[in-house]
């Protein structure tokens, strides 16, 4: 999956609950003869992340670090619970936790309408499971650089919008993610180049975890990143392609 192999999903947040397509367990190349694979489908209410090119990502790599029977597996900030249904088809047993009622809400019904066994629940990162610990973290956090130092409590923006460096969560589940991981324990993260990738690899360094790019992957900016360009570019944020991010999988090993 090395440089997202033309890898693209549209961004936007405008629509009513809107089915999307994510890959199920089948999303590598099927071998000679097996069937094609079929998406699964996830519907999502208003202001729930739609599943994208951040998504299809984490989901590749999950199936690629070998994420099946046997992983006990979080996945944090889960939106529609796309990539813990992801996670289930692959035979992990899964907990989703995230923030927003509307998400809980959809990943609920997501669940039940793939009846898959996947626990939902509602809460502020690890907070919602103190003490738990996981073969598996995996996470696509709001990772965009927005203006103002307070996150959005409603809205759509309180899906992608990270504060002035596009941090606000990354650092949470950067300083947290040692203690949630068993000994042996992989944690998969996706986030933007607007949001320094170079520092998350040192936090999580400086934690104990062995950590190292997995992939990365080029798209055009989406409504949210084009419609905040000239502030980007304020901020110094906007490097050699003004109209362009890189998306990173960014994964750690506790040892």
């Amino acid at each position: 999956m090395n440089g997202g192999r033309g890898v693209r999903l549209s961004e936007g947040e405008d629509d009513p609950v809107t089915p999307g397509a994510l890959p199920d367990a089948s999303v590598a190349a099927p071998a000679a003869g097996a069937a094609a694979p079929r998406p699964g489908r996830v519907v999502r209410l208003p202001g729930v992340y739609r599943p994208q090119t951040d998504t299809l990502l984490l989901a590749l790599a999950m199936r690629r670090e070998g994420i099946g029977p046997g992983t006990d597996l979080l996945d944090l900030c889960t939106g529609t619970g796309a990539l813990a249904l992801h996670a289930a088809r692959l035979g992990a047993r899964v907990t989703a936790v995230d923030i927003s009622r509307r998400a809980v809400a959809s990943a609920r019904l997501n669940t039940a309408l793939a009846r898959l066994p996947v626990t939902v629940r509602r809460g502020d990162l690890l907070r919602a499971l103190p003490g738990r610990t996981f073969d598996a973290v995996v996470s696509n956090p709001p990772y965009v650089p927005a203006p103002g130092l307070t996150l959005p409590r409603y809205g759509p923006g309180r899906s992608w919008d990270a504060g002035p460096d596009g941090r606000v969560i990354l650092d949470r589940i950067c300083d947290d993610a040692f203690a949630a991981l068993r000994p042996g324990g992989l944690l998969l993260l996706v986030q933007s180049g607007l949001s320094r990738p170079e520092e998350t690899v040192g936090r999580l360094s400086a934690a104990g975890l062995d950590v190292s790019v997995i992939d990365r992957v080029t798209i055009p900016f989406g409504p949210v990143t084009r419609g905040r360009a000239a502030w980007l570019r304020d901020q110094g944020l906007l490097r050699d392609r003004p109209d362009r991010e890189e998306l990173v999988v960014i994964r750690g090993r506790k040892e």
